[in-house]
């Protein structure tokens, strides 16, 4: 066996991320309502109950990929025929190695450069494929969609994938912005791979964020025990209570945390002292679901026109193959 072609980039080196967290937190919980931001539900724990949630009989988004992907991965890496895959908010890879095996074997695949914040999870996702894939050279980069897309090289004809429900994490704004930068990493022969959790009935979904073990519920609280830690705040936070919404109108799903009496909070780590009254909420996320008409409309936004979308069995999620729209 060869020696494993790894590098790894790192370019968060620098970033001030408790001064983000701190102007975050200042900013939502003086908004009305109040809010705080999701970014703060990945510490250890938080990725451990995720993980927890995709096992969960409610959670369907995990089995529907995986669908999609045990079926129409050679056939999307054929179309391709990609030198070099990327992908963001990479993770522990898993599903990626869907993608990575028909596209090894068959050729030309060359690279894969996982992206994601997550340095150790990159740098341990990057030693198992380096020696996993014998001659596949993996080029590590750990970054920040908002500051580092420009930083991934080009090496060769690119299929950029962007697996699991993500984009539906985005503001309206946000996801604009993060397509544009995508399309512009994207030559003509490029392609860009995406998943989308589709609308669906009402009770389905709500299920999927409020399991009947209670794993969302307590991956919501983590938030208020990362501020307790980050911040030396003092929230009990089984104090709150979670709730999943659906908001019809915004075709999301919306995660607050409900005050469940009133009590008086203190963050010193952000010079705040915050009232929260019985029945208060703080809004902590939001999922967005997509039909195929929106996901093409961000698509036209962004430069770039849909080639292939794909369902599972059900029609629950959706994988979307896009190319830059010709000048």
């Amino acid at each position: 066996m060869g020696t494993p072609t790894l590098t790894l980039m790192i370019h968060t080196l620098g970033m001030d991320t408790r001064r983000a967290l701190v102007e975050d937190v200042r900013e939502g919980l003086t908004a009305t309502p109040k809010r705080l931001p999701s970014r703060s539900f990945w510490d250890d724990r938080g990725s451990q109950l995720f993980e927890r949630i995709t096992e969960q009989p409610e959670y369907y988004v995990t089995r529907a990929e995986a669908e999609i992907l045990d079926t129409r991965a050679a056939d999307v890496t054929g179309a391709t025929r990609p030198e070099v895959i990327v992908e963001l908010g990479a993770g522990a890879c898993t599903r990626t190695r869907r993608l990575l095996e028909p596209a090894f074997r068959a050729g030309p695949l060359r690279c894969f450069v996982p992206f994601d914040i997550d340095e150790a999870i990159v740098r341990r996702s990057a030693i198992e494929l380096a020696s996993e894939f014998e001659g596949l050279t993996v080029h590590a980069i750990v970054g920040d969609f908002a500051s580092h897309l420009d930083v991934i090289p080009r090496m060769g004809r690119q299929l950029v994938i962007f697996l699991g429900c993500t984009i539906g994490n985005f503001e309206v704004g946000e996801r604009d912005r993060f397509l544009r930068s995508v399309r512009r990493l994207l030559g003509p022969q490029d392609h860009f791979l995406l998943g989308f959790d589709l609308v669906k009935p009402e009770a389905e979904l709500v299920a999927a964020y409020d399991d009947r073990r209670g794993v969302s519920a307590e991956f919501n609280r983590n938030l208020l025990r990362v501020l307790n830690r980050e911040l030396a705040a003092d929230f009990d936070p089984d104090a709150f209570e979670h709730v999943a919404i659906w908001n019809r109108g915004a075709s999301r799903i919306e995660l607050f945390l409900r005050a469940l009496r009133a009590q008086q909070v203190s963050l010193p780590g952000a010079g705040l002292q915050v009232r929260f009254e019985p029945g208060e909420t703080v809004r902590t996320g939001i999922s967005v679901k997509f039909s195929r008409a929106a996901v093409e409309d961000s698509f036209a936004k962004a430069g770039l026109q849909l080639r292939e979308w794909v369902v599972d069995e059900r029609q629950r999620f959706a994988h979307a193959l896009a190319a830059p729209t010709p000048s």
